[in-house]
């Protein structure tokens, strides 16, 4: 049980950090006069909402497709994005 959630949070942790969302919450917060307790607040709660979908989700498909499976798609599709990254201007 502990290294599922070990893996699963240095996972999460360190694709967030640095990351689009991460950035946004920066610039919220360097806001004059924002209440940094309200950022924190409003950020943390998108990102469990964001993180509970992904269960949801991710529970019902494993119904239909096998771990293995999912696992190359998985794979395959972030494959997809880093070359898509590479070569877009």
């Amino acid at each position: 049980m502990w290294r599922t959630f070990a893996t699963v949070f240095t996972t999460v942790f360190l694709a967030e950090i640095g990351d689009k969302t991460q950035l946004a919450t920066m610039l919220f917060a360097a806001e004059r006069g924002s209440s940094k307790w309200l950022i924190f607040a409003g950020s943390a709660l998108a990102l469990v909402l964001a993180a509970a979908i992904g269960v949801l989700v991710g529970a019902q498909i494993e119904r239909f497709i096998k771990p293995s499976t999912l696992k190359i798609i998985a794979g395959i599709g972030f494959i997809a994005i880093g070359v898509w990254t590479l070569v877009s201007r």
